[in-house]
Parts: structure tokens; C-alpha cells; sequence
């Protein structure tokens, strides 16, 4: 299987695609993380990307797509999911492109869907453990920031500097203006399914359960 997660910053994709990759030994794919660690090796695309983010430009389409075909080339048992990728309708024409070259396809775009406001709330109470990426929340999953993550013990609890109103919102226009259009595209594909990220953790990734094994 290939699949997308679609949905707002703090929708709850990175939790979903976590829970995924182990119940279908899938791979995930993290644009962000392929991007850290290319900039660390010592490879001419390495090179480029370290220069570009030190300097604070964003890297090109060609590069992160010149990432996933290299991973997708490798090949992985049980298909992969993207995080973070694509992000514009350009990307997810060259998403489908390589998919094709490497005779495979997408299996499901799965939107998780949440109200602005729910989001803004959700996410400005956020704070996150540095060292595993568990994620706490000041009400929902509260856990005192002097002590220690529940998943890997570290004490390195911390929110966010852009997790704010102003910030968020800003992101959340940006994101409505880019995903509209990927919307639309995987909905004339047949493969799009939205399900109510307002719903508890383990109902909504039932209902992923459910789609994927269709």
C-alpha cells in the first residue's frame, strides 16, 4: 500500500502515520527528516540542501522529489506513507509520476478533518519531547514540563515558538490556500476518504483500519 495523510497542522497525521507504519509495516516518509538527514551526508545533494537551508531558502521540488524517488527505488514490503508530501498540486503530479515509474501507485489520500478553532486550541496547548517527538498537551494529555516524557524518560519538554495564535492562523490560511487543490485532484481520483479528526485517537484510526482494507 502507498498512502497520503492530509489534513492542518496538528490535525493529528503524525500520530495517525506512526500508529499505520507499525499495524501495516509500512515505512513512513518524513520530507522534513529525509531533508536533515541528506544535508548531513557527504553527497553532492547533501551539499546542495545544506547550503540552501543555511541560508534559509527553501528547498526546490526537484530535490525533495529526487529524495522520494531514491526511497521509493529501494523499495519497502509494505508500501510507504508520505508525510509531508505533497504539499501543492505540482507535487502530487510528480508524486503520481514516480509512483508510476516504480509500477506501483497510491492506495488512499485520507483526510483527517478538524475545525479551525478546535485546531487552534489544540495546538497552542501542545508541547512536544525533543528527543522522541511524543506530543503532550496542557489538557488533553497533560504532563508537568519539569518531568519526564512517558515514552522515552527525557526531561527535553518543550512548546513550540510558532505555536501561537497569530502564527497558527497564518499557517492555517497557507494550508487551506495549498490543499484545496489536492483536495479536488485525489476526489477525481477516486481515492480520497475523510474521516472526523475530532474523534478519539484509536476510533479514527479504526476507521483508517477500515479504508485500508477495503
Amino acid at each position: 500500500m502507498n498512502i497520503i495523510f492530509l489534513g492542518a497542522p496538528g490535525a493529528g497525521k503524525g500520530t495517525q502515520s506512526r500508529m499505520v507504519s507499525l499495524q501495516f509495516d509500512m515505512l513512513q516518509l518524513s520530507t522534513g527528516d529525509m531533508l536533515r538527514d541528506a544535508s548531513m551526508s557527504d553527497t553532492s545533494i547533501g551539499k546542495e540542501i545544506s547550503t540552501m537551508i543555511d541560508s534559509g531558502e527553501l528547498v526546490t521540488d526537484e530535490i525533495v522529489v529526487t529524495l522520494i524517488e531514491e526511497k521509493l527505488k529501494q523499495g519497502h514490503k509494505g508500501g510507504f506513507i508520505f508525510d509531508g508530501f505533497p504539499r501543492t498540486l505540482g507535487q502530487a503530479i510528480a508524486l503520481d509520476q514516480l509512483l508510476e515509474n516504480n509500477k506501483t501507485a497510491l492506495t488512499a489520500v485520507i483526510e483527517i478533518k478538524i475545525d479551525n478553532e478546535v485546531l487552534i486550541d489544540r495546538i497552542t496547548g501542545r508541547y512536544t519531547c525533543l528527543d522522541c517527538g511524543e506530543v503532550y498537551h496542557e489538557s488533553i494529555r497533560p504532563i508537568a514540563l519539569n518531568k519526564f516524557c512517558d515514552s522515552c524518560g527525557s526531561k527535553n519538554l518543550k512548546k513550540r515558538a510558532d505555536d501561537n495564535e497569530f502564527s497558527l492562523r497564518t499557517r492555517l490560511n497557507e494550508h487551506n490556500d495549498k490543499t484545496a487543490p489536492l483536495i479536488d485532484y485525489y476526489l477525481s481520483k477516486g481515492i480520497l476518504y475523510t474521516v472526523d479528526g475530532l474523534k478519539p485517537i484509536d476510533d479514527i484510526n479504526k476507521e483508517i483500519n477500515e479504508i485500508l482494507l477495503k
